[in-house]
């Protein structure tokens, strides 16, 4: 049952055209969209960048001002619109031509600013993670020997990503209420920035692509299972699609606009979402006793691989930083590659393809780290560790429309 009418519902699908028209200067723009085909046809007319900007701050200040008496959703509503909107004015003045700073642009696009680490910060948590891996050579060295040995056999990533999806699926269920019929479909791909990427289709149906062009160690079986499935994007736009899109009628949460708030949430309740599925000491139980021997790997060192993978996961804003002196121009980008071999413990390969990725998504990476963050610390503090009120907690974010400054 769509709800009645709301004074917000035109302004929402002027929103929504405007989001495809930047999409057909900006390729990346639109990540997803499932609503009327007439409108994607229409922004096909060909609106310029100048214009779009102007429409965008229009429709965002006309947005502000609309009324929503004090229903709260609807002030969440309110408020996600004209952020959305705002966003995607800066990112219409980007491709313009228009220069902030790292800082600067992330906080337009994304309702955020990442904290800032010096090398020191990482320099000591690398000595913690030289004394579990004691040995000759370089520390990143010693880290990618030790991690090439996890590495899934490329014959068996199939069974091993089957069984994860599995069991991440089977363990959200219990928590979440599913769309009848939802769907999740995987393939490996090549050739791409990121190593893997959930296109939503619509109809609660997703294509998970998981890029093979380097080695995949047996933790990403659990982390892109939940990341990109379950309870990650896969139901993120699913439960989106069902409250919001089918329940209230509310048309611009059937359009997913990447370069902006949305994507911290997006991304940031992806990467809560793998520990609330699969807790720590849980996690490295069912490896050791499900995922390493499909996998053809010794379940006697899963306890080592996740205390090391634990320590390096630690080093994750290296790669915020990595990027912020990149794109603000105070490093090139093989300055920023040796900085991630020597801040992030990355192969020479991997810095290299994450490099790609800072050139094709810029400020984007801070919706990994941050983001995971930031939903962690809003929800663990209400929850207050009751595991049954945190799965309540994540499952109310990911069927609302919340921006990152509200949590």
């Amino acid at each position: 049952m769509i709800a009645n009418p709301h004074p917000l519902d035109p302004l929402a699908e002027r929103y929504v055209r405007l989001v495809l028209a930047l999409g057909h200067h900006d390729r990346d723009f639109v990540d997803a969209y499932y609503g009327p085909p007439e409108w994607r046809e229409g922004s096909a007319e060909g609106r310029g960048l100048e214009e779009i900007v102007h429409d965008a701050l229009a429709l965002s200040a006309a947005i502000e001002s609309a009324s929503v008496d004090d229903d709260a959703m609807l002030r969440l509503r309110r408020g996600y619109l004209a952020r959305q909107t705002a966003a995607l004015a800066t990112r219409a003045k980007i491709l313009l031509g228009l220069r902030l700073t790292f800082d600067q642009e992330s906080e337009a696009l994304y309702d955020a600013v990442a904290p800032h680490r010096t090398s020191a910060f990482f320099s000591a948590l690398l000595e913690d993670l030289s004394h579990e891996l004691p040995g000759s050579g370089s520390l990143a060295a010693r880290v990618e020997r030790f991690r090439h040995s996890f590495v899934i056999p490329l014959d068996r990533l199939t069974v091993v990503f089957d069984e994860a999806i599995r069991a991440c699926r089977e363990r959200t269920r219990k928590h979440v209420a599913l769309p009848e019929g939802e769907t999740l479909e995987v393939e490996t791909v090549t050739g791409k920035s990121w190593s893997g990427y959930n296109w939503y289709q619509g109809g609660y149906r997703s294509l998970v692509q998981v890029n093979t062009d380097l080695p995949i160690f047996i933790d990403r079986a659990i982390d892109l299972a939940g990341h990109e499935g379950y309870p990650g994007h896969h139901v993120y736009h699913a439960l989106l699609e069902k409250h919001l899109v089918r329940d209230r009628g509310w048309v611009e949460f059937s359009v997913y606009a990447l370069f902006s708030p949305q994507s911290l949430i997006a991304e940031g309740s992806a990467n809560y979402g793998v520990e609330v599925a699969f807790p720590a000491e849980e996690r490295v139980e069912y490896e050791r006793d499900r995922l390493f021997p499909l996998a053809g790997l010794d379940p006697g060192r899963a306890s080592l691989y996740y205390r090391v993978h634990q320590l390096i996961a630690k080093l994750s804003y290296a790669g915020n930083e990595a990027a912020r002196q990149y794109l603000d121009g105070e490093i090139d980008g093989h300055a920023a590659e040796q900085w991630l071999v020597a801040y992030a413990l990355m192969s020479p390969e991997r810095a290299r393809q994450r490099v790609s990725f800072i050139d094709q998504y810029r400020t984007y990476v801070i919706n990994y780290n941050l983001g995971k963050d930031l939903v962690a610390a809003s929800i663990e503090r209400r929850a207050g560790g009751d595991r049954g009120r945190r799965w309540a907690l994540f499952s109310e974010l990911l069927s609302s429309p919340r921006l990152p400054s509200s949590l």
